[in-house]
This record gives structure tokens, C-alpha cells and sequence, in this order.
């Protein structure tokens, strides 16, 4: 299976357009936005667990990050509820679950094999937040390794904010809020990936949170 495989091209989805498919697991499913493989891929997804869900114990030989957008999600290490950054390396493994339900932004098999740092980050605390006039807007690091950075953004209403795509391309996830891309508003819970040498302009009459990767992307 391949979607949004060439890292050349943009490539967007929009998640009120985008169609769930089941795992293998009852009561978990996934809209796929990119993926390389079949049921064993690397693959960037948003997954859905039902109200008293679980997927069975598995490892993630090369790793496995994820952001909760709803709900709490929940495994032997502990709960995680919706504002959660977590980063499980290469070699480890879980039985994830969810009580009440949740929906997860997460990102599997694409870890550099010596990246074996676990990260938890809770993302609504604000005193983590620091002021980057640069984004303008507030920005959280929530990792470091090589060429590759993963942070938070957010950017008030009434912005215009530019970017050029750097080596190794550019993902965005929008948390919250709404942007305007190419004149087309983009609603929250969009995903975005730019290709490296792309030039994006987005302008905010909103407010906006938005995840961000970058330094990753290889052909």
C-alpha cells in the first residue's frame, strides 16, 4: 500500500474528508493519510479508539510518536489526555487502550535507529510555551534529534507567516483554529506535508495551534 508516498509533492488531507478504515482490532480505526506498507508500514494516521477499546500488546521496532487530539489515551505506563506529546522508541512496546474513547495524530516506523529517547510532554501547560517573534507566535520544542524538530505553534489571528521548506521537508498538523492556504481556508485537523525547496504563505483570521516536524522527510 502507498499513499501519499513520494516526498517530493505536497500532499494534504483534510479529516472531514477523509474516510476511516477499521484495524484489526475492534473498535479502533484509522484514516490513513500516509502510509508505505501494509498492515506492518511506515505510516502517519489518526486513530480512533471507541469508548472501552484496546489494541492488543505490540512493539515498535523503529519507534513511534504520537499527539492526543481527544480523549485520554491510555497504556500500562500511564494516561495520557489530550494535549499529550509521546515518543516511544525503537524497542519498546505497550497495550494501549482507552476508557471513555480518544483520537490520536500518530507517526510509526519512522525513528532513526539511534533516536532512542522516550518523551512525554504535556503540551497545555503553559509555562513550557516561550515567545518566538520569528513564528510570530508562541513555540514549545518537544524534540531534538540530528536534523529532525518536532514543535508546537501557535499563531494569533491576523498573521501572514511564510516558510522555506528546508532539507528534509516540512509537516503540519492544524490542532486548532484555521489557515489560509493558496486562498482556500483550511479547517482544523488538516494534515500537511511540504516538500523541501516548496514555499508556503499561510495567513491566520483566526488564532491557531498547529504541530510541526521538520528535518525528516528523505526520498
Amino acid at each position: 500500500m502507498r499513499i501519499n508516498a513520494d516526498f517530493t509533492q505536497r500532499a494534504f488531507a483534510e479529516l472531514s474528508a477523509t474516510s476511516w478504515v477499521a484495524s484489526p482490532q475492534t473498535g479502533v480505526e484509522r484514516m490513513m493519510l500516509d502510509r508505505i506498507g501494509n498492515e506492518l508500514a511506515r505510516a502517519t494516521s489518526v486513530v480512533r479508539y471507541a469508548a472501552g477499546s484496546h489494541f492488543s500488546r505490540h512493539m515498535h521496532d523503529q519507534g513511534e510518536e504520537f499527539l492526543v487530539l481527544s480523549g485520554t489515551f491510555s497504556d500500562e505506563h500511564g494516561h495520557y489526555p489530550c494535549g499529550t506529546y509521546v515518543r516511544n522508541p525503537p524497542g519498546t512496546g505497550h497495550s494501549p487502550y482507552s476508557e471513555a474513547g480518544c483520537e490520536i495524530l500518530v507517526k510509526l516506523r519512522q525513528f532513526d535507529a539511534h533516536d532512542l529517547a522516550p518523551i512525554v510532554v504535556d503540551t497545555r501547560r503553559t509555562e513550557l510555551w516561550c515567545v518566538d517573534d520569528k513564528i510570530l507566535g508562541h513555540y514549545l520544542p518537544l524534540h531534538h534529534f540530528q536534523s529532525e524538530r518536532v514543535a508546537m505553534r501557535k499563531i494569533a489571528g491576523g498573521q501572514t507567516v511564510s516558510e522555506n521548506v528546508q532539507a528534509g521537508g516540512l509537516e503540519w498538523f492544524l490542532v486548532s483554529g484555521a489557515l489560509i492556504l493558496n486562498g482556500e481556508r483550511i479547517a482544523a485537523h488538516s494534515w500537511m506535508r511540504f516538500p523541501v525547496g516548496d514555499k508556503v504563505s499561510v495567513t491566520t483570521d483566526v488564532a491557531c495551534e498547529i504541530w510541526q516536524k521538520t528535518g525528516h522527510l528523505q526520498p
